[in-house]
């Protein structure tokens, strides 16, 4: 569970990608695609899905790279989203440490104490944790499976309930399919260059969309968060892709 070069570049194209879309808003308020540029930002900036890890060990990548990935990248998120975010729209009048308190809030109980409790189990209960590989080795991928069904039927009643037009749902949908895309190549891309193609991929790609439609409630018109939304439908595409084409593999040997 080292820090890696990789996880500091996908730290920065995280991070600097947002820049650069917050930038232009900030600077071009009368930008005319604000709306899609706001949907962009939030695929981007969001950070990595806890349950990325659960995919990566299933795909044959390092699943301890890719957790210390996701720490990383949540840290990451929890700190730029309060500078970056209150200067597009205006909201977020809330101190910094005030924000990064909410933020944290809504992120490490589902990161920072599972990873803790699973270091002091394998300290501390080295008889539990066998138990654990043993009878429980794949829980986590049926409960991602579950988690993934609510995520999805919450998605589309959202689609379905929006006041939006047609043509602002297709053009934030395709949005979250384009940085989707952009950001899986990316990330398989920067994680092959340091022989972590998988973890890169997920790393980069997976994201806490729960979170991202959160952010977009919080900080930019409630319109944004169909970008986010429609990304759980795209990245869960990719990722039962993946599978299929690495079982497929697989059984070929």
């Amino acid at each position: 569970m080292q820090i890696k070069k990789w996880h500091l570049i996908l730290v920065l194209f995280q991070i600097l990608s947002c820049v650069l879309i917050a930038a232009v808003l900030f600077f071009y308020p009368s930008f005319p695609y604000r709306i899609g540029a706001e949907g962009a930002m939030v695929c981007l900036i969001a950070p990595t899905a806890t349950a990325a890890a659960v995919i990566t060990g299933k795909l044959g990548g390092n699943e301890a790279s890719l957790t210390s990935y996701t720490i990383i990248s949540n840290m990451a998120a929890a700190v730029s989203i309060p500078v970056i975010f209150p200067l597009i729209e205006g909201r977020g009048d809330a101190t910094f440490i005030q924000q990064l308190m909410v933020i944290s809030r809504q992120v490490f109980p589902l990161l920072i104490f599972p990873f803790f409790l699973a270091w002091g189990i394998r300290l501390f209960l080295p008889k539990l944790l066998e138990i654990i590989l043993k009878h429980c080795g794949s829980l986590a991928f049926y409960l991602w499976g579950i988690a993934l069904m609510v995520v999805v039927g919450q998605t589309l009643r959202s689609l379905a309930n929006s006041d939006a037009g047609h043509a602002t749902i297709w053009t934030l949908a395709i949005i979250g399919l384009l940085t989707c895309c952009i950001q899986f190549a990316a990330g398989k891309i920067i994680g092959g260059c340091y022989k972590d193609r998988i973890s890169g991929g997920q790393g980069l790609g997976q994201k806490n969309t729960v979170f991202a439609i959160w952010i977009s409630y919080t900080y930019l018109l409630p319109v944004t968060s169909i970008a986010p939304s429609s990304y759980i439908l795209w990245q869960n595409i990719i990722n039962s892709w993946q599978l299929w084409h690495y079982n497929k593999k697989q059984s070929k040997k």
